[in-house]
This record gives structure tokens, C-alpha cells and sequence, in this order.
């Protein structure tokens, strides 16, 4: 099959190489992406390359680049809205585009440094950090622009619940997690992140409130309890984290790195316990992991013979 290279692995690994999909003309910093199910899509922020690379899933290749836009970091794809918005650290704008042919619907500009992006299908609010410090609110449906929920410094990643109202909110240069009342549009509470530093990505255990926070400085996972707002363990993971996810069916974090690893840890019932540390490449720290397609996608940027392409694993199911 072209495009696609098999690993030679124990069928026993956490995560098996399946394939490799090249993104062909793609350099730089590879960022976030988000995933279409019903249209076996994936949208890739290629942000050193300015564009969003649209992967077709089923057809294993790039099936379109979406150019002329400003460091691209956070892709969301609105499927009620039929829409996918971009947001641009370059000019600070988040930019709506349809999903089909990649029209620009419409555009919010937040000044200075759009970053992540998530949508909540619930209420039709797209949900994005920016500047020196704020939660951007908009209306996808009505395109417009509902408010800034201030915070103290530049957010980072941050996750929305989807049975309650809080949105949890990494703010790495004021060593805390934010936590906002989405529905007042305050911040209700403060966590401090006071065992490591550089706290960037962030994942959300809903159902058994925990929020999970990677840290670069030491590198390392802090587990947080949401009802309390305390950590309740931490423990070391790869380098330079810029992505993780917490898998409920296998109970396993998996940990993205540019270091050039995948660290995952396996709960048991005293903890967490290191399970695998997978080699990868240098700079490939962001991923995304498909719970309903058990694989977990990692990009990989484009660094002297080794050329950008984003790696598929397929994640062992629970028996």
C-alpha cells in the first residue's frame, strides 16, 4: 500500500506502528489537529508552514493544504456547524472556514497569539485562548464574537467538561490551572502548579475527576483531583510534552514528547506504573489520540533525512 509502513513490533505494545502518511512540502513546527469521524479526516496545523494539511484517513494521503494563513497552532472541527476554525499565532485571529470546499466564512480577531481551540457542541461555543491572557468566547452559530474571560498570563492547553460547566485552564507563566465557570465566564478557582513547571498539556478524566497536566520542568504528569483541587500523584514522563491523553477503556496516559519519545503509563489500582517508552523523532511532541478508532496519530517534522509525515499507531484494546 503506498504511504504505508508496518511495524515490526510484539503485538503486545501499548501502541503499534501501523503506517506512516507523508506530508509532502510540509517544514517547520507541526501543531495541533483535530479529527472528522463520519469523513475520515484529519486536520493538521502545520504552523511553520502556514498552512492546515487535510489527511484523508481511509485514502492514507494529504487530499488538500489550506494556505494563506498566519502560524496556525489549534484546528477544531465543528460538525454541526459543518465548519473547522483555525487559529493563527501570527495575527491572532481565529478563522471559520467551511468543510467541504474551505471557503472562509468568517473571522475573529483576538489581536495577538490564537492558540488553542475547543468546541463545546452543546451550547455552539467555540472556546479559544489567546493574548496575554484570556478564554475567547464565540457564537459559531450566530458568528459572533460573546465575550473574554480574562486570566492572569498566556493559556495554554485546556479542557472543557462535558457533564458540568468548568473549564480547566493551564497558565503555565503563573504556575496554575485556572478554572472557569463557562456559564458565569469567571474564574472560580486557582490551582497551583508547584511540584514542576511549564505545565502544557493537559487531558480530563471526567468520569473519575481527575485532570491530567504535563509539565516540562521537570518532565513530568501531575494528577489532579477536580473535586478537590489537589494533586493526588505525579510522576516522570518524556521531555518536552506537548500532548496527552488519558485512554478509558485501557486506563493508559500516553504522553507525546519532543524529545523523541511516547511515554505511556498503565493504572493500576495503587497508581500509575511506566508501561512503554516509545522511540519516535526529535521534535514530535504533538498528537492526537481517536478513542473511536483506537489509534493514536503523531506528528513528525520535517528535520534533516527525516522528512514530515504523521505516524499512525494503533492502540491495544482492552480485553
Amino acid at each position: 500500500m503506498s504511504g504505508v509502513m508496518c511495524s515490526v513490533v510484539c503485538a503486545a505494545e501499548p501502541l503499534r506502528l501501523v503506517e506512516s502518511i507523508q506530508l509532502a512540502r510540509v517544514e517547520g513546527r507541526i501543531d495541533h489537529m483535530a479529527v472528522d469521524l463520519d469523513g475520515q479526516r484529519l486536520f493538521v496545523a502545520a504552523l511553520g508552514n502556514n498552512t492546515v494539511e487535510v489527511v484523508d484517513l481511509a485514502g492514507h494521503k494529504v487530499v488538500h493544504s489550506l494556505g494563506g494563513l498566519r502560524e496556525p497552532q489549534g484546528v477544531a472541527f465543528l460538525k454541526d456547524q459543518a465548519m473547522i476554525a483555525v487559529t493563527n499565532g501570527g495575527d491572532g485571529t481565529c478563522r471559520l472556514f467551511d468543510d467541504k470546499f474551505f471557503r472562509p466564512i468568517y473571522t475573529v480577531d483576538f489581536q495577538s497569539d490564537a492558540d488553542n481551540a475547543r468546541y463545546d457542541p452543546a451550547d455552539g461555543r467555540l472556546y479559544v485562548g489567546f493574548g496575554n491572557g484570556a478564554i475567547g468566547v464565540i457564537d459559531a452559530k450566530g458568528r459572533k464574537r460573546l465575550a473574554d474571560i480574562k486570566l492572569s498570563a498566556h493559556p495554554e492547553s485546556f479542557q472543557l467538561e462535558t457533564k458540568g460547566k468548568r473549564i480547566f485552564v493551564n497558565v503555565p507563566k503563573s504556575r496554575q490551572i485556572a478554572v472557569i465557570d463557562r456559564q458565569r465566564g469567571v474564574i472560580v478557582a486557582t490551582w497551583p502548579v508547584d511540584v514542576a513547571g511549564a505545565n502544557f498539556p493537559m487531558a480530563l478524566d471526567e468520569d473519575n475527576h481527575r485532570l491530567f497536566v504535563g509539565c516540562r520542568n521537570p518532565a513530568e504528569v501531575l494528577v489532579y483531583d477536580t473535586e478537590l483541587g489537589k494533586i493526588s500523584a505525579h510522576f516522570s514522563c518524556v521531555g518536552d510534552a506537548d500532548d496527552l491523553f488519558y485512554d478509558g477503556q485501557t486506563k493508559r496516559l500516553y504522553v507525546a514528547g519532543g524529545e523523541g519519545f511516547i511515554t505511556v503509563q498503565q493504572q493500576h489500582a495503587d497508581g500509575f506504573a511506566p508501561l512503554a517508552k516509545i522511540p519516535t523523532a526529535a521534535g514530535a511532541r504533538t498528537a492526537l489520540f481517536v478513542p473511536e478508532l483506537s489509534r493514536l496519530y503523531l506528528a513528525v517534522p520535517h528535520r534533516g533525512a527525516q522528512a514530515a509525515e504523521l505516524r499512525v499507531y494503533e492502540a491495544e484494546k482492552s480485553n
